[in-house]
């Protein structure tokens, strides 16, 4: 959630309470949705995904994405079952939806560009707050966004399609 926004960029939340700073690029893109948006989207209050690159808590945008207000309508698993990072706190250990079979936990080929891009999207969509370090491109073509920052979920499996298909 957007805090506050100057010209240079803007200040967020997660849902797990951290800051981040967001620093705008001349090459930033936004979009609402799935149209084309500008930097005027951005307002105090607003939903955003924020896609680039990281230096401690503060974000070099490459893309923002405006996210819809609650309720719409989406069929992945419920955001409500992110346990926020909470240092010294026991992880949960729980799955959700399918996990692909014959995943086992750092199998597959690390993967950028547009695919990593629209599986993080769907992922932080499904799962938000917490901070996407890597996608892994598996054998059986979906892919595992590995989201820290969370106590859970640590891995999120999206479709070939890029749709949340489960958690763990």
């Amino acid at each position: 959630m957007v805090t506050s926004v100057s010209t240079s960029g803007f200040t967020i939340s997660t849902s797990a309470g951290q800051k981040v700073t967001v620093k705008k690029a001349s090459s930033t893109k936004y979009s609402k949705g799935t149209s084309s948006s500008s930097a005027t989207s951005i307002k105090k209050g607003v939903r955003v995904l924020v896609l680039g690159t990281t230096n401690g808590t503060t974000i070099t945008a490459s893309r923002v994405v405006v996210q819809p207000t609650a309720g719409g309508g989406s069929t992945t698993p419920s955001a409500a079952g992110v346990v926020p990072f909470q240092r010294g706190a026991k992880s949960t250990s729980k799955q959700v939806g399918q996990i692909p079979a014959g995943y086992s936990q750092g199998s597959g080929t690390i993967v950028s560009g547009t695919a990593a891009n629209k599986a993080t999207e769907a992922a932080l969509a499904a799962y938000p707050g917490g901070v996407v370090d890597r996608v892994v491109k598996l054998s059986n073509g979906e892919y595992e966004v590995h989201n820290i920052g969370v106590n859970w979920p640590h891995h999120i499996f999206v479709s070939q399609a890029f749709k949340v298909v489960g958690a763990n």
